[in-house]
């Protein structure tokens, strides 16, 4: 018997989300971690710095956003049935 070919497998979203968020805190600490060993002059550094912290607030903000949006189709569905009871 062959588990492995019959079983089900599915993916969580909550898996998902956890790796993404790992994912991206990582590549955070590795890109902060970069610019602070990189030879640079102060006011370039914190310039650099400055960017790079807006990139990242508008990718959390966009990603956000999506996450919202999926959350609110999966959530309408399932109040419509609860509208028609009252």
């Amino acid at each position: 018997m062959n588990l492995l070919k019959e079983g089900h497998y599915r993916s969580s979203d909550r898996n998902i989300s956890l790796a993404l968020t790992m994912l991206f805190t990582g590549l955070a600490a590795g890109a902060l971690t970069a610019l602070l060993l990189a030879p640079k002059s102060g006011r370039r550094l914190r310039r650099d710095l400055r960017e790079r912290l807006e990139d990242a607030r508008e990718s959390v903000g966009d990603q956000a956003s999506e996450w919202a949006e999926k959350a609110k189709a999966r959530i309408t569905p399932m109040g419509k049935p609860f509208r028609r009871a009252v």
